[in-house]
């Protein structure tokens, strides 16, 4: 048996666990769907273990396998930013895409970027996966993860498209009837609507300019996993809630919700441009990232 790892293996199963299709591996990599399915059982034996679960109608990874896909797929990419820098130094970024971002961002601000920059770019295709979860960018096979937040995934490489801040807001109906709150610490007795996937929900904090340091254990009667989904409650009078700043521009702007508080300050909220650690990219993700860092700086 040879001691050299199976490369083309390795790269043959990245592709198939990144589709959970033999077939659709095959013709993203223009090979017989039989090519595929001998790469990956010549693959299976050289290890001594079962990578996929195969049914008539379902294809899984075993454990075995999910340990494998994300060092498979890191290798993958290694291999094709490897090829790109030397093959396709003047040639046009080409290839498929995988991108995941937060639903409502992804909706207002990234699709409809993406018209220009496909036809920018026409051997370029785009896989976005919308979703407030945070994927697992590099278990998924995602090329890249557009996030909004205070600090991103430290285990990600990270990149700062534009500045996003968050601001604490409630509507005039609540104020009105409520009273306006003096200090961060009233927001503990007062109802707020929290937001699921917001790095460290349970606590917001607050700092003043003189350099005073608050924190809040916001509670309320509803926590949602859209941001969009929650400005139907706060516009209402339900509290009190730390939103970024896209989504509140136009309640804002008509006078349905107010920035409360605006002398204490919230910790510097941005988007991130993440992609997975390990070295150069191909030339796609790098296109990507410069052409969203030129458009969305515009628009913060």
């Amino acid at each position: 048996m040879s001691k050299l790892p199976d490369l083309e293996g390795l790269a043959i199963f990245a592709k198939v666990a990144e589709r959970r299709s033999f077939a659709g591996a095959a013709d993203e990599l223009a090979l017989s769907k039989a090519t595929v399915s001998k790469a990956v059982a010549r693959l299976e034996a050289k290890l001594g273990a079962r990578l996929f679960n195969r049914t008539s109608r379902r294809l899984a990874l075993t454990e075995t396998g999910r340990g494998l896909a994300a060092r498979a797929a890191a290798m993958l990419a290694e291999g094709e930013a490897a090829e790109s820098e030397v093959q396709f130094q003047s040639a046009a970024p080409r290839g498929r895409l995988r991108l995941t971002a937060p639903m409502s961002f992804g909706v207002l601000y990234v699709a409809p970027l993406l018209p220009e920059f496909l036809q920018r770019y026409p051997e370029i295709s785009i896989d976005l996966q919308l979703s407030d979860a945070q994927a697992d960018v590099v278990g998924e096979g995602y090329d890249a993860a557009l996030r909004i937040a205070a600090l991103p995934d430290s285990s990600l490489v990270a990149r700062k498209l534009c500045d996003m801040p968050l601001h604490l807001v409630a509507a005039p109906s609540y104020l009105k009837k409520h009273g306006r709150p003096k200090h961060p610490l009233e927001l503990a007795e007062r109802p707020c609507v929290t937001y699921a996937y917001q790095p460290n929900s349970e606590t917001w904090r607050f700092r003043k300019r003189s350099g005073e340091v608050v924190s809040v254990r916001p509670a309320g009667p509803l926590c949602v996993n859209n941001g969009d989904a929650m400005l139907p409650a706060l516009i209402a009078g339900m509290g009190f809630a730390v939103l970024p700043e896209f989504l509140l521009r136009t309640a804002l702007a008509k006078g349905r919700l107010e920035i409360v508080l605006p002398e204490w300050q919230l910790p510097a909220g941005a988007v991130y441009w993440l992609t997975p650690p390990g070295g150069p990219r191909p030339r796609r993700v790098a296109v990507l990232a410069d052409f969203l860092a030129e458009r969305l700086g515009r628009r913060a």
